[in-house]
C-alpha cells in the first residue's frame, strides 16, 4: 500500500507521473479527504503531457498538483520500459467510477463541476441509479466562455457550502487543471480531482471504447475514429511527437538511471 505521506512518481517530458495502481490513488484521496485539507488531483495522458512542452502554464500546474495520474498505456509502457515498477494506468473515468462505489460505505459528498449543459446532470443520474447511498451535493456546467472573477467567487461559495468532499471538474485539458489551480487556495476541504472526458463518457453522450481496447492501449483508436474532426490532431500529430520525444529522454537517461524515480510529499 502506498503511504499517502510518499507519493512515488516518475517523470516523463517533465510531468510527475505516480507510478502506482487505482487502488493505491483512492486509498490516498480517502486520507486526504479525512484530513480536511484542499488537494489538487488530476488524471493526465499523452495529450496532456504534450501540451505541457509548450504551454508553460500548463506545466506548472501539473507540477504544482498533488496527484497526476497516468491516464494512458503510452505513459505506463515509458515508465515500465524505465524500470518503474507498480505504475499502472490510471485512468480519469475508471477512478470517477472506483471512487462513486467506495462513497457508498464511505459517505463521501461529490460535487460535478463541468461538461455541457446537463451533461453533468445526466452523470449523477447514472451514478445515482448503480449506487443508491451517493451523496451528490451540487451538480454545475460552467458557460464554455471564460468566467468573470465573480461567477468563479460565487461558483466556489456554492462549493464550499455544499461541504462536498470530491469536487469532479470536466472542463477539458488544460482549462480543468488551470480551473483547479487557480482556485484551489478558495476551496475550504475538498479534494478537487480533474478528470477531463469522464462526464462524457458515464453520461453517455460519447460511447467509451471496448475494454479490450482500452487494456491494449487502443483507446485512442476509438476516440479518433468517434470524433476524427476534433481529435485528429491530438493522435497523428502529438501522439508520435511523444513517442519520440520520450524514447529520445529514456535513452539519455539509461548512463545514469538513479533518479528516474523520486519521493515526493503527497
Amino acid at each position: 500500500m502506498v503511504n499517502s505521506t510518499s507519493i512515488r512518481k516518475t517523470e516523463i517530458l517533465g510531468v510527475p507521473l505516480c507510478a502506482f495502481a487505482i487502488d493505491d490513488a483512492m486509498s490516498i484521496i480517502e486520507a486526504w479527504i479525512a484530513d480536511g485539507k484542499p488537494r489538487f488531483v488530476t488524471a493526465c495522458d499523452v495529450h496532456g503531457v504534450m501540451r505541457a512542452q509548450a504551454d508553460a502554464q500548463h506545466m506548472a500546474n501539473l507540477r504544482r498538483a498533488d496527484m497526476v495520474t497516468p491516464d494512458g498505456m503510452p505513459l505506463v509502457w515509458v515508465g515500465r520500459m524505465r524500470g518503474i515498477e507498480g505504475m499502472s494506468r490510471v485512468a480519469g473515468p475508471d477512478l470517477v467510477t472506483a471512487m462513486m462505489a467506495r462513497s457508498e460505505a464511505a459517505g463521501w459528498r461529490h460535487y460535478f463541476y463541468g461538461g455541457a449543459p446537463g451533461v453533468a446532470e445526466r452523470m449523477a443520474e447514472r451514478f445515482r441509479s448503480r449506487f443508491p447511498l451517493l451523496k451528490v451535493v451540487g451538480i454545475e456546467s460552467p458557460p464554455f466562455r471564460e468566467m468573470s472573477q465573480e461567477e468563479t467567487t460565487q461558483a466556489i461559495g456554492r462549493i464550499n457550502a455544499s461541504g462536498a468532499d470530491i469536487v469532479w471538474v470536466g472542463l477539458g485539458c488544460p482549462k480543468q487543471e488551470r480551473w483547479i489551480a487557480d482556485n484551489l487556495h478558495a476551496i475550504d476541504k475538498a479534494v478537487a480531482i480533474a478528470v477531463g472526458a469522464a462526464f462524457d463518457f458515464h453520461s453517455a453522450t460519447i460511447r467509451r471504447a471496448p475494454l479490450w481496447m482500452q487494456r491494449s492501449g487502443l483507446e485512442w483508436l476509438h476516440r479518433l475514429c468517434m470524433e476524427p474532426g476534433r481529435l485528429w490532431r491530438r493522435y497523428l500529430v502529438m501522439a508520435p511527437s511523444f513517442v519520440y520525444l520520450s524514447i529520445k529522454e529514456t535513452l539519455a537517461q539509461r548512463p545514469h538511471r538513479t533518479g528516474d524515480s523520486r519521493r515526493a510529499g503527497g
